[in-house]
């Protein structure tokens, strides 16, 4: 944490691709990733332009939960057959406070949580507890002001705040110049594990820009 309030008070301002499908087999896959988005990228290249109450001033989201996705080792799977009842309206406005919004974690479910083998309840329920494991670094939510630095101070604060997470199991991830994700791969039990190749892969930029929560 030292090193990235050092870094932030100094600052001013060929690759393969993954396999994947549909319709697969519930609960046939290989560990998870979850996605943790940086709110003030996605309002920025988004989440304003659709006018999402998610981006107003004063709402303060900062690394919100985008989802919970089962994974292979290589690819993953989607829209799973599933006999599962959908998740109720009730069920997904109960993530609000995590992910933003009752529409995106309604889309999970169906795009991911209908993979895990898991009733709709109990997917959301895993994807609180993984989101509340993993500490979000109090330096970045407090930043305060934009600034431009390197991809890998990110993980590096992720790291240092979660002593159980290694390098190999946490990747940056950008879109158009800037911080986008932090994904962290855990087991089927939800415990850190190394991500599979195609995860692995940081964000190498190294003047990523970083906007403040609004």
């Amino acid at each position: 944490m030292k090193r990235l309030l050092a870094v932030l008070l100094i600052l001013t301002a060929p690759m393969a691709v993954p396999a994947w499908a549909e319709g697969d087999a519930q609960g046939d896959f290989d560990y998870y990733v979850l996605a943790l988005s940086w709110t003030p990228t996605w309002c920025a290249l988004d989440g304003d332009a659709r006018r999402s109450p998610q981006c107003d001033p004063g709402r303060g989201f900062g690394f919100t939960l985008h989802g919970l996705w089962p994974q292979y080792e290589s690819g993953w799977p989607s829209f799973c057959r599933t006999a599962a009842r959908p998740a109720t309206r009730g069920e997904t406005e109960a993530m609000e406070d995590i992910m933003g919004s009752s529409g995106l974690a309604f889309y999970q479910w169906r795009k991911h949580g209908t993979c895990s083998g898991l009733t709709a309840p109990a997917y959301l329920a895993a994807a609180r507890d993984a989101y509340g494991a993993v500490s979000r670094p109090s330096a970045i939510r407090d930043l305060g002001r934009e600034v431009t630095l390197p991809a890998r101070v990110i993980e590096e604060a992720f790291l240092e705040a979660n002593p159980d997470l290694t390098a190999d199991g946490v990747t940056i991830t950008c879109r158009a110049g800037r911080i986008q994700e932090v994904r962290v791969c855990l087991t089927k039990d939800l415990d850190p594990r190394r991500c599979g190749a195609d995860v692995i892969r940081d964000c190498t930029l190294g003047n990523a820009l970083l906007s403040p929560m609004r």
